[in-house]
């Protein structure tokens, strides 16, 4: 017998909104997760249970355990900080890869080090980098130098360390390993702030690194792009770009969602006091008029976003106990530290300082 028409609408319902839940993931970049799985290793090592570890990345064990699963490119980042946290190594992206064995990337790899030149494999990194991890957008020009810019799509910026310094330290490892060169960066530039331990990084790269920057990059000399690779390889290069070009048509980096643009549009601006919706809408290349639409449309506000963004970004600056509140309304914007509290207990019911012993006493 039938259900009720209630019954019905309620089942309904219930498929649209498990299609509409696929529909989201599918949308999600995901990657291969070469760095999570190399962070399930060490946390292994150490004795760490990792299963609450995984489930609050939204992750699984089954996940993990198969190399041919690719993951979420969100709950990559996720894991890695956790891991960072259980590990209490906050320089654990960078570890990771600074002792890896870059084979494990896949065709990537191979295809650019059976490149002719650096330049070339540099070229096949930005063509083919969504192959290894579809969140990551890969970008190198040349004016005075060599620049290798990275920017996030469809994944948020401001709460990653680990997972961006991993990338870095791969690409500054893999131009000296093929070359057989000691290369060091002119400079390099994360979006995210200095850590006490960040000079440790800083002697590997063998250059300075600029901190709470607007953009990441890595600079090199412009001579560095005509350098040869030790293990070029003319044909096997052939083969392997007609095999890149397959899998890119099924791996097409695509935009986030507006929300996650104008959120890492926002979050380089606010230690300068230059969030504001002008500002970002220059850096999305649309008209302050043209992003207003588009937000609305979405049911969203700029105000909004930027309110919400202080409020998570204050949260997860208030659990590093070395981070001065006062330091931390400078890196939200805000003119004082009566100004961030203010609007920090508007936003959460409780102040700063209730929150972040709160925090601490939870890890």
């Amino acid at each position: 017998m039938r259900g009720t028409s209630r019954e019905r609408s309620m089942e309904k319902a219930a498929k649209s909104g498990r299609r509409g839940k696929v529909r989201h993931l599918a949308l999600q970049p995901d990657a291969m997760g070469v760095a999570t799985r190399w962070a399930a290793v060490r946390l292994r090592e150490a004795g760490v249970v990792l299963e609450p570890l995984l489930r609050s990345a939204g992750l699984s064990a089954s996940q993990i355990n198969r190399k041919g699963i690719r993951i979420g490119v969100a709950s990559q980042i996720k894991f890695l900080e956790l891991a960072a946290k259980a590990l209490n190594d906050p320089l654990l992206g960078f570890r990771l890869t600074r002792d890896a064995d870059f084979r494990l990337a896949g065709l990537l790899y191979y295809v650019a080090a059976s490149s002719e030149t650096l330049g070339d494999a540099l070229d096949r990194a930005e063509r083919y980098s969504s192959i290894v991890n579809a969140g990551v957008v890969l970008k190198c020009f040349e004016a005075r130098n060599l620049t290798i810019a990275l920017r996030y799509a469809g994944v948020a910026r401001h709460s990653d360390r680990q997972q961006m310094e991993c990338l870095a330290t791969a690409i500054i490892r893999f131009c000296r390993d093929s070359t057989e060169r000691r290369l060091n960066p002119i400079a390099v530039h994360f979006v995210h702030r200095r850590l006490p331990q960040s000079s440790e990084i800083e002697k590997f790269f063998g250059c300075r690194i600029e901190f709470a920057a607007n953009t990441d990059r890595i600079i090199f000399d412009k001579k560095a792009k005509q350098l040869r690779l030790v293990a070029a390889d003319p044909h096997l290069n052939e083969l392997l770009l007609h095999y890149c070009e397959q899998a890119l048509a099924y791996r097409r980096a695509r935009e986030g969602p507006l929300q996650i643009a104008v959120e890492n549009a926002i979050a380089p601006l606010l230690p300068h006091g230059k969030a504001q919706l002008g500002a970002v809408a220059q850096t999305l290349g649309v008209s302050s008029r043209t992003l207003a639409r588009r937000l609305a449309a979405e049911g969203l506000s700029f105000g909004e976003i930027l309110s919400q963004l202080r409020s998570d970004l204050a949260t997860h600056y208030l659990s590093d106990p070395n981070l001065p509140i006062s330091e931390i309304a400078w890196l939200l914007g805000y003119k004082s530290v009566s100004a961030f509290s203010h609007a920090y207990k508007r936003s959460t019911e409780m102040n700063p300082s209730k929150m972040r012993d709160k925090l601490l006493a939870s890890h």
